[in-house]
Order: structure tokens, then sequence, then C-alpha cells
């Protein structure tokens, strides 16, 4: 293990829902637990068995460490361990503090042109990766990605840097979809009041054909829909958002076009390559972070995401060093 000071913790919607719930799913909040999984930090001390990292070195924290060696790590899908400790999931206490021990192996260093910040944004850029890497885009693919906010707009990065021709992006908010513009997006849809079917056709007549790839990732009933209205026979839906356990959704459309629908469950494997493009310059997750705030000043940082208000928002944990 080592022994970190943290510096930069994004504020995730799992980590507001468990403040506000107590629970995601089977995931119940039994006993005061620290939250933060998105993070970066400087090592202050290693175990006496770690030699790739030393004091001094910065890092990304990658929050899911496998407990036991078993058949899902085996095969290199460890994220699905059953067993898994994860940052901010009960009751395992996540990383927004300002000293925090972590297993050597999942903290990467980070090169020396790699901020503290976008090395916290690993985390939730992980989850593009991982979804885009399941849904198979490719060079050429038409991407719709439902929702604009921090997990849709990293699939927007992903997608765009993965080969997409297209990428199509719909939402509620109109600020939202014009941060989707700045990083990438081919064309917005501002949804009102439209039926899953008609949001499908607007997809379809911006690209000029059904996508190949849709990403869901609000996890709300009617982008689900709409998602297998919109999705090509022989295409994918990825299902990223996590909404009501159970959903009405138009099953036979989807399967008499054999249109594949996958989960993702986080990511595994993601980390040195989002290092690698961070480093190279081949993304830029800055624009993401829109607020910045003390970790004296959590509470009203965690307000400030309740509200919905910019995309990610930011907690510096170090007293003396609130750079990016």
């Amino acid at each position: 293990e080592v022994l970190l000071r943290m510096h930069s913790v994004g504020i995730c919607g799992s980590d507001v829902h468990y403040w506000q719930h107590g629970r995601i799913g089977d995931f119940v909040v039994k006993a005061p637990m620290v939250l933060g999984h998105e993070a970066s930090g400087t090592v202050v001390k290693v175990g006496a068995g770690v030699t790739h990292l030393q004091p001094g070195d910065r890092v990304a924290i990658e929050p899911g460490v496998p407990r036991e060696t078993d058949e899902y790590c085996k095969v290199g899908r460890y994220n699905l361990s059953p067993s898994i400790f994860f940052c901010a999931t009960p009751p395992d206490d996540g990383n927004l503090c300002r000293f925090y021990k972590h297993s050597a192996s999942f903290c990467y260093k980070l090169p020396d042109n790699v901020t503290f910040e976008e090395g916290a944004l690993i985390e939730p850029l992980s989850v593009g990766i991982h979804a885009c890497r399941r849904a198979g885009v490719t060079l050429g693919s038409k991407v719709f990605v439902c929702g604009s906010g921090p997990v849709g707009l990293v699939n927007v990065i992903v997608a765009k840097m993965m080969g997409a021709a297209a990428v199509v992006v719909t939402d509620l908010s109109a600020s939202r979809l014009q941060k989707a513009k700045e990083i990438g997006a081919d064309n917005v849809i501002q949804v009102k009041n439209e039926t899953p079917q008609e949001v499908a056709s607007k997809v379809k007549s911006l690209l000029g054909c059904m996508p190949d790839i849709t990403v869901e990732c609000t996890g709300a009933e009617a982008c689900i829909q709409a998602g297998i209205y919109a999705t090509r026979s022989g295409g994918t839906l990825v299902l990223v958002g996590l909404g009501s356990e159970m959903v009405t959704v138009p099953i036979v459309h989807a399967a008499v076009r054999e249109v594949d629908i996958k989960g993702i469950f986080r990511y595994c494997n993601t980390w040195p390559i989002a290092i690698g493009l961070l480093a190279s310059k081949r993304i830029n997750v800055k624009p993401l972070v829109t607020h910045r705030f003390p970790l004296e000043k959590a509470l009203e940082a965690f307000e400030t995401t309740k509200r919905g208000e910019g995309i990610k928002v930011m907690l510096k944990c170090d007293p003396n060093d609130h750079n990016p």
C-alpha cells in the first residue's frame, strides 16, 4: 500500500445519491462513510513491498481493488468480482480526505504534463473508455449518446478518439449540449416533450442513417426506449446510466432487429490507456471542470452538484495547493 496526500477529488452523481438517499440498489449506507472516488494525490509513504512508486510521485487512483484473485480477475474482468473493494461504495470508505491509503498496484504515476485534475478525471473518462469498448466503436461508427452530463460527455470524447465519424447527443439542458459541441459532438438535440420514437427519428435525420451504436447515459426509461428505437438493426445499445430497477422497454423491437443490449459496470484495465491519451494531448478533459471548492466547503460543493450546476465539481484536498 501507499499513503497519499490527496489533491483533487471530483464529485460523482453516485456520491450525491448516497448522501441524499443512503443507497444505490443493493448498496446501502449502514454506517458513516467517506465519499469520493474520482481522485489523485501525491505519495508520501510506501509500504515495504512497493517498488514502482516512491514518495513525491503524483498518482491517479483507480478506486476498485479486487480483494481476491477469483475467476473474474483471472480473465481480466476484475470489475465484476463480487468482493471487490471500491472507494465510496458501502461499506468501503472513499478518498475525500487529507490523507488516504490505497493499494499501490491501483495507483498510477502521472507524467509531468498531466495535472492532478486530469488524473482525477481518469475515473469518469474510464467509464467512457469501457463503454465505447463494449459497444465496439471503431473507424467510421455513427454514434448516438443519450445524456450530456459528465458521463455522456466523456463518451463523446472517447467515441471521437476511437474513430467515430459522427456523434449526436441528446439532453434536456441547452447549456450541457453547448458543452457537448465544444468537446466534439457533431450534432445535438435538445429534447423537450418528444416521444421516444420522435427522438429516434430526429437522430436518424441528423446522422443521415440510424446509428450503429447508442450509448445511454441517463438511466431514464424514455431514453432507453429511444435508444432501442434509434439503433440500427444489428447495432449495439450500451446501458451506462442507472435508473429504476424495473423499466418498460420495446424489447421485441430490439430482439427482431438483433440489436445487442449490453450493460457496463464501472471499468477495468483503462488507467494506462487514459494516461497515455492525456499525456500525448490526444484528448482534452480540462473543459469538464467548471467548479472548484476547498475541502472545507465540501457541503457547498455537493449542493452545487445536486442542483445540476456546471459539469464537474472538483474538491481541493491539499490546503497548500489549490492548483489544477
